[in-house]
């Protein structure tokens, strides 16, 4: 099994920053790919970013050169950085781990961008 759990969630205007902090813990060896994903109010979860074993990262369009994903593999955390904020960023945000499919979750941070 793996647990994960993010951190670094809150409350900032439009234009700050946040970094969320995902620590990995478990069978950790058999996730390929970790990533952000976000679920705003009545809407399906979307993924933000991910990044694979090797490095490659994804990103949604609307976060492209804004967010960053990285991995601590020293320290089995994945963060998110999230600069220029905007209020449509304003969403649950959940790390996951996927082997072949999404199937690990942490419990979710609230991520609040006030405009």
């Amino acid at each position: 099994q793996v647990q994960l759990v993010e951190s670094g969630g809150g409350l900032v205007q439009a234009g700050g920053s946040l970094r969320l902090s995902c620590a990995a813990s478990g069978s950790i060896l058999s996730i390929n790919t970790m990533g952000w994903f976000r679920q705003h109010p009545g809407k399906q979860r979307e993924l933000v970013a991910s990044i694979t074993s090797g490095g490659s990262t994804y990103y949604i369009d609307s976060v492209k050169g804004r967010f960053t994903i990285s991995r601590d593999n020293a320290k089995n955390t994945v963060y998110l950085q999230m600069n220029s904020l905007k209020p449509e960023d304003t969403a649950v945000y959940y790390c996951a781990g996927r082997r072949v499919t999404w199937n690990y979750w942490g419990q979710g941070t609230q991520v609040t961008v006030s405009s």
